[in-house]
Parts: structure tokens; sequence; C-alpha cells
């Protein structure tokens, strides 16, 4: 059975750049200057006002896997780090690439992949005028998808939901924020050219979501 993760790292639009009725929707329940900030500070979390920068893949099985990531102005070139390939590319080549390789195998493995990544792809993917070769949203209990943070937290059974970096933490796996890197650190790292080192966090997600599948199928799944 072959068995893939995937991840993807996103970036948010800058606010004045978007249309005015875009941005008057966006404000409208936005009464104080924290709550305009916390707008401008979530575009990152939505299709509509973000763009997918990277997305990694990984074989479980394999151990190899492949980072697809935005390098503007040819700043990087493809390289290899270990058992990750990075592949530079615009974010429509990054969901052809997905689509591509997606529905060659038999269980795909996200976590909280239902809550973002696979929603966000499938927007985006329709953005680019792009068909999708599998369903991401299968059955959620016992489909194609395993999707861990429902698998862990019990699909909500479960008082409080962990992140990936908690779970990895407690179950002794290398955590993706072991090298000083976290999400939020994205548009800092993207607005200084460190491009690579955002692919490079995508990677040690799906590494670390491949890590904890393992301990899933082999100490939580009866």
């Amino acid at each position: 059975m072959s068995r893939v993760v995937f991840d993807i790292e996103t970036l948010g639009k800058d606010f004045d750049s978007l249309d005015e009725p875009t941005r008057e929707y966006l404000m409208r329940w936005a009464s104080t200057e924290d709550e305009q900030q916390d707008v401008r500070d979530s575009l990152s979390f939505y299709p509509h006002t973000a763009e997918i920068i990277a997305l990694g893949m990984y074989n479980v099985d394999s151990r190899k896997g492949t980072v697809y990531y935005h390098s503007p102005g040819g700043k990087d070139t493809d390289s290899s780090e270990g058992d990750i390939a990075y592949q530079v590319c615009d974010e429509k080549t990054m969901l052809e690439n997905f689509w591509a390789v997606i529905g060659k195998y038999d269980k795909f493995i996200t976590f909280n992949g239902r809550g973002f990544d696979c929603p966000f792809i499938m927007v985006r993917s329709a953005v680019h005028k792009l068909r999708p070769t599998r369903d991401l949203m299968p059955n959620r209990y016992s489909g194609p998808h395993i999707d861990l943070f429902d698998q862990l937290s019990y699909f909500g059974a479960t008082r409080r939901k962990f992140s990936l970096d908690r779970w990895c933490r407690t179950l002794g796996i290398t955590s993706p924020k072991d090298e000083g890197v976290k999400g939020e650190d994205v548009r800092e790292l993207y607005s200084r050219g460190r491009y690579l080192d955002i692919a490079r966090y995508c990677g040690r997600d799906v590494i670390a979501t491949g890590e904890l599948f393992k301990h899933w199928e082999k100490y939580f799944k009866a």
C-alpha cells in the first residue's frame, strides 16, 4: 500500500493591494484597531486572500519527498538536501504537480488537512482552472484520507486538540519547529527573500507528520 503525506505553506496578500469591495467586506465587523489588525494578520488563512508558496509531499514508506516552492526572480534553483528534493515553481505548477502525483497513492496523510490544506488546495486549483484528480475530502471515518488531527483527537471527542509540534514533543518525534521557524514566521522570511528556508520548514513538516503517522499506526491504531 502506498502512502503520501502533504502539507502547504501560504502567504496572504498585502491588504492594501486587495480591491475595495474585498477590503470593505473583510473589515465589516472589525470596529477597533486591534480587530482591524487581526484581519490583516489572518489573510494567509484564506484561499481568497492568499496563495500557496510551498507544497510538500513525502512518501512515508520510501522516506523520500519533494517540496515545490515559490522563489521570485529566480533567486533559488532546484536542489536537494537529505531525503527532500526542492523544486522552484509558481503556484499553478505546484498544483499541477500535486494533482499529477496524488492519484498514484492509495492513502494520503495530513495534519488538519480537512480543516485547512485540502479546502485551500481545492480553491486555489479552481482559481487556476485546474481540475482535481482525486477527492481530497472523502468519508471522514474510513476513507483514504487519514487526518491525524482528527484521529488523535478521536474526531473531536477529547476536550483539547493539540498542534503537530505538541504531539511531536509528547511522543519524542523531532518537531518541525526545532530549527526555530514557526508558521507565523513565513511572512517575514518571504519578505527577506529566504524562500528556501520556508521550503525547508515545509519539508520538516511533512517528515514530522510522516513520523507521527508511523507512531499512530503502531501504537494508537487497534
